[in-house]
């Protein structure tokens, strides 16, 4: 009898907790998600989370339909996170400084269709395959000079050093900004991250939204240079836009549409090119793989955004009460599209967990979206991806962590999901 009792505790012990008594936001799920995600996805893939009252969308097959209805589940989900930049906030400092800024308004992500489609007409050619190739030489010296910079040391810190500052660097070639004031948007993108991230209050908050202030007032008067001597860049591309031919953009549009260039451009990109490398380095078999066969590289690419989902979940809104997943979702409730418990569904990928270079279908990854949303900048993102994994690996031998700076971690967000900080060493190529 003891002894069924012990084994019954032992049972017990190894299973997970209900998913009612797991809050999905504690810094301990978002740190490491995937066991949660495989609850979810056995237990109940549409989910409505009692702490939050938010439905957890966490299927391959669910995302996938939900982002096809864009009728149903909107991207206009600005409001119900606060609206303005000191959302429901009481603070006094953070409700003044609001109120200095430039008002919120839906371009891109957080718009339907039609507007959507109208703004995003405005960039696109930014982004087309023809300009994507036309800068992959300034791309490659980039990479280049960014490793020229530690290769002597034998070591580095690669978000800050390396991957952050690649992507950063080409958007803000593309934007028409000196590159003297990286270090500005990269704080920039931090403040707009720190609000994303879902988690930020007190000082936190009022330090995110002095941060977008201050990115305000630089492209407020970056947008007013354009106006009276236009460039061949995205700003003056905006500045010279109409509305359906008629309207041209107000500063507070312009700033948005920047704004996610910015975010976009760099955050996720970058936290894909890291956590590829910790990959790589974490699966030596894998790494043998790609430097014996650098043709494997695109795949590589897809395979890392497939496991890293940088965009690891996406606010939408019910527009009208529906049912998903045989759940009944009720008209304006809040939906979380998991991208990274989707693109780990073991009914999709063979194996989701495992990293496989040569993974036959890692492309069906849902990590640029799907649909009318799908990521503006996917084709300079896996360019940027190829590239830097080209470069890092043809110069960098005998890739490792370096000692002594622990585990590596993740940076608290809801939304976006990529490493804090990622300490290598390596021996230098010989030549």
């Amino acid at each position: 009898m003891n002894r069924l009792k012990e084994f019954d505790r032992v049972i017990l012990s190894a299973m997970p907790p209900a998913l009612a008594d797991v809050h999905p936001f504690d810094p301990a799920i978002l740190e490491a998600p995937w066991s949660y995600y495989r609850q979810l996805r056995a237990e109940a893939p549409v989910y409505q989370d009692p702490h939050t009252g938010i439905f957890h969308i966490a299927s391959y097959e669910l995302v996938l339909e939900a982002l096809k209805n864009h009728g149903v589940y909107s991207n206009r989900f600005a409001p119900s996170m606060g609206g303005s930049l000191a959302g429901d906030s009481p603070d006094p400092e953070l409700q003044e400084l609001a109120e200095r800024a430039y008002p919120a308004v839906d371009t891109m992500l957080t718009a339907d269709p039609p507007e959507h489609k109208r703004f995003r007409g405005l960039v696109n050619k930014a982004f087309t395959p023809r300009r994507v190739d036309r800068i992959a030489a300034g791309i490659e010296t980039l990479a280049d000079e960014l490793i020229d910079a530690f290769e002597p040391d034998g070591e580095c810190e690669v978000v800050s050093q390396f991957a952050v500052q690649l992507p950063l660097t080409v958007i803000a070639d593309q934007l028409g900004v000196p590159r003297s004031d990286l270090a500005q948007f990269k704080r920039w993108t931090d403040g707009f991250t720190a609000q994303l991230s879902g988690l930020a209050s007190g000082e936190d908050a009022v330090e995110a939204v002095k941060r977008i202030l201050e990115y305000q007032q630089y492209f407020a008067a970056r947008l007013e240079e354009c106006r009276a001597a236009p460039r061949d860049d995205i700003i003056s591309d905006l500045v010279r836009a109409r509305i359906d031919g008629e309207r041209p953009l107000d500063v507070a549009e312009s700033l948005s549409i920047i704004q996610q260039l910015l975010v976009a451009g760099n955050e996720t990109t970058a936290a894909s090119i890291a956590e590829g490398l910790l990959l790589l380095i974490q699966n030596p078999d894998q790494l043998a793989i790609v430097r014996e066969d650098p043709e494997v590289i695109p795949n590589l690419v897809e395979e890392v955004l497939r496991l890293t989902s940088p965009t690891a979940n996406m606010w939408r809104k019910a527009k009208k009460a529906s049912v998903l997943g045989g759940v009944e979702i009720p008209e304006d409730s809040m939906i979380l599209l998991r991208y990274a418990s989707a693109n780990r569904d073991e009914k999709r990928f063979e194996d989701p967990d495992r990293f496989d270079v040569r993974r036959h279908n890692a492309g069906e990854h849902l990590a640029f979206g799907h649909g009318v949303h799908f990521c503006l900048g996917a084709m300079l993102a896996r360019k940027e991806m190829d590239l830097a994994f080209r470069k890092l690996l043809g110069r960098l031998d005998g890739l490792r962590l370096a000692p002594g700076h622990g585990a590596p971690r993740h940076k608290p967000s809801v939304l976006l999901r990529g490493l804090a900080e990622l300490h290598i060493a390596f021996d230098r190529r010989s030549s």
